[in-house]
């Protein structure tokens, strides 16, 4: 309310707030910031699992809450350069926009001189290949990385992309990938039901195209206390899951084209 207030008389404040936390106030943000389309910044900290805080502060379903509510802006960085890129950039948006980002140090990645401006609602490609690919939103990016590395080793063509945005999502390059590959991988720290997976379903069957995805997140349930790293691999998220999970996709569909070739022959 407090900073609705700030924003209604020309402010611009940013309220730093775990993503748990933010969920009381579900409708603070639908009356009084998002209808009224105000600059308000949610700077959502312990977005995703938060360990051994357990299921009071794990921050699994900020997503699903915040882009069902019109006017919304949903980012989710990857690394530290790229989230003072995102501040940066909700300093010059109009209207309300929460930025997500996970508890503890990140990558390690260094800062430019000076942020800069992103386009919002633009994926970033980070490697370009063409039987799957994969979209490692926010903190699972790295693990998207890997995934692509042990597909590859197996003789697959793999693309990886930055989603950056989960709403609005940047659907004309994610069609465009999904059109060719074999199967669609998106990891999220977040929950399956209505998470970034499912906003990629929607657009995909939006757009009329049958792709398979395979979405890895966390289950219909509250997660317990626990190492990540040890959560992550009981729950299926997790390099080696995401390759067994996928694999069998690109397994039929080299079959199906080996079958073809032989027809044609």
């Amino acid at each position: 309310l407090f900073a609705a207030g700030m924003a209604t008389k020309g402010y611009k404040p940013f309220c730093a707030i775990y993503s748990t936390f933010l969920q009381r106030a579900f409708d603070q943000i639908v009356h009084d910031v998002c209808l009224q389309n105000l600059n308000v910044v949610f700077c959502m900290d312990r977005g995703g699992l938060s360990g051994e805080d357990g299921p009071t502060h794990h921050g699994l379903f900020d997503i699903s809450y915040l882009r069902c509510i019109p006017n919304m802006v949903h980012l989710d960085a990857s690394n530290e350069d790229e989230l003072a890129d995102m501040l940066f950039t909700a300093l010059h948006h109009d209207g309300p926009i929460a930025i997500r980002y996970p508890r503890g140090t990140g990558p390690g990645v260094a800062l430019k001189a000076k942020p800069a401006l992103m386009d919002i609602g633009k994926a970033e490609v980070v490697k370009h290949g063409t039987q799957a690919v994969i979209l490692g939103l926010g903190a699972l990016l790295p693990m998207a990385l890997e995934v692509a590395k042990e597909l590859e080793a197996k003789g697959f063509s793999v693309a990886v992309i930055n989603p950056r945005s989960v709403k609005p999502l940047d659907g004309d390059t994610i069609s465009f990938f999904a059109r060719s590959a074999d199967v669609v991988v998106t990891m999220e720290d977040h929950v399956l039901a209505g998470g970034f997976g499912s906003a990629v379903l929607e657009e995909l069957a939006n757009r009329g195209l049958q792709t398979p995805v395979v979405r890895i997140g966390w289950p219909d349930a509250f997660i317990e206390h626990g190492k990540p790293d040890a959560l992550r691999v009981k729950y299926g998220i997790s390099v080696a899951a995401t390759v067994e999970k996928t694999l069998p996709y690109l397994k039929q569909a080299k079959a199906a084209t080996k079958a073809e070739a032989k027809v044609v022959a």
